[in-house]
């Protein structure tokens, strides 16, 4: 049974930043919360990282690998095997994004 990403998943950027998760999803749950989708962009806070002098926190999390089997009114949800890339406000690739928790079951309103 696939571990779906939603809104009540924790998810961070390599540096210890925190995403806000929202979706465009309403119709589809898993544990009562709305599963993230592909296309879903969530910005992150609290990011520490510097490159040598220069602040440059991860400010987004873009993903792919998305449910191959299924979707959400024809986008792919997330899953915990799904990759998000994290991404400075230059639009430089960070880091990959951590999955600390997912919820098991999905089911439609």
């Amino acid at each position: 049974m696939p571990n779906y990403l939603t809104t009540a998943s924790t998810i961070m950027c390599p540096h210890g930043g925190q995403a806000i998760l929202f979706t465009a999803n309403a119709g589809v749950l898993a544990a009562g919360a709305p599963v993230l989708l592909e296309t879903d962009i969530h910005p992150v806070v609290g990011c520490p990282f510097t490159v040598g002098p220069k602040y440059s926190p991860c400010v987004r999390i873009e993903w792919s690998a998305g449910a191959g089997q299924s979707d959400i009114n024809g986008t792919p949800g997330l899953l915990r095997t799904s990759i998000g890339q994290c991404y400075s406000a230059e639009s430089a690739i960070q880091g990959v994004a951590v999955i600390v928790n997912t919820q098991p079951k999905a089911d439609s309103r």
